[in-house]
């Protein structure tokens, strides 16, 4: 006599066919990557925007996304939730929010003024913007690195480099017209900060291990950024024109420092004699 049902398969071959179990993932890996996400949305809304001319929320937009990108590494290390998929994630979100998205904005507001040099204009801003990434993430991975990595960018970092292309959107709405004159002029200041992404040109970048605050100091400039983000929520666009300015201004002390240290305004190598470059892609094809 048959059995109505066909004899149970062993239980190994049962959890081989169903593939590899589902595992339960802690929330506090999930939380760096909801960041990158939200950094996402928010540079590509601040492109909607843009299109929509309520440009004042463009930019805004594309600040929070510049700012959310640059936390979200920082969360993940605080709180150990570190991951390659989130590595991967955070490199993709990137190139959106400080490359296309005020590329985009930037071409929508006044570039468009230029016609079609304003569009090269932006795509050489994007395409640096690319450039740069690839160039910090090869850095990054490398198994040896210089001890001036710890002090000093390759060039602008692409964070600041989002906030500085944007400066023609800030004079503009301090009341200067975005007409044809100032499309040329935006254009040429657009491709200039793509060359600062992608040159050699040494930048502080703040996260030397040695550095220290003294104590007496400790306050006041805890009161000096209180002062700063007032003045920034109460007269956003000209403290932004004041701290691109800052920015810039600041470049050749950094290139002066270096040259300081190894005689050269640029960083055309390794500084440390130790370190080997014979298969550094950057000095060869950057």
């Amino acid at each position: 006599m048959k059995t109505p049902f066909p004899p149970s398969e062993p239980q190994d071959q049962n959890e081989e066919a169903r593939g590899p179990r589902l595992r339960e993932i802690p929330l506090r890996l999930m939380v760096p990557n909801l960041i990158t996400v939200l950094a996402i949305c928010a540079g590509l809304t601040g492109v909607r925007l843009a299109f929509e001319e309520r440009y004042e929320l463009a930019v805004a937009m594309v600040l929070v996304a510049a700012f959310l990108d640059g936390v979200d590494g920082r969360v993940a290390r605080m709180m150990r939730a570190t991951s390659k998929f989130g590595a991967q994630m955070d490199s993709l979100a990137d190139i959106v929010n400080f490359g296309v998205a005020p590329a985009l904005v930037l071409y929508v507001y006044v570039l468009n003024e230029a016609r079609s040099l304003g569009w090269i204009a932006a795509l050489i801003y994007a395409i640096a913007a690319g450039l740069r990434l690839a160039r910090f993430n090869v850095m990054a991975e490398s198994d040896n690195k210089a001890p001036w990595q710890s002090e000093y960018f390759v060039g602008v970092p692409a964070p600041a480099g989002a906030m500085l292309v944007l400066a023609p959107v800030y004079i503009g709405f301090l009341g200067l017209m975005p007409d044809k004159a100032f499309g040329y002029a935006a254009s040429a200041y657009t491709v200039v900060i793509g060359f600062l992404l992608v040159s050699r040109l040494p930048v502080w970048s703040g996260k030397a291990s040695g550095a220290g605050i003294r104590r007496d100091l400790v306050l006041p400039i805890m009161l000096g950024v209180v002062v700063y983000v007032a003045l920034l929520m109460s007269y956003t666009w000209q403290v932004m024109v004041v701290t691109v300015a800052g920015y810039l201004l600041s470049l050749p002390f950094g290139a002066r420092s270096w040259q300081r240290k190894y005689g050269t305004y640029t960083i055309n190598g390794p500084a440390d004699p130790s370190v080997d470059d014979t298969n550094d892609d950057i000095g060869r094809h950057i």
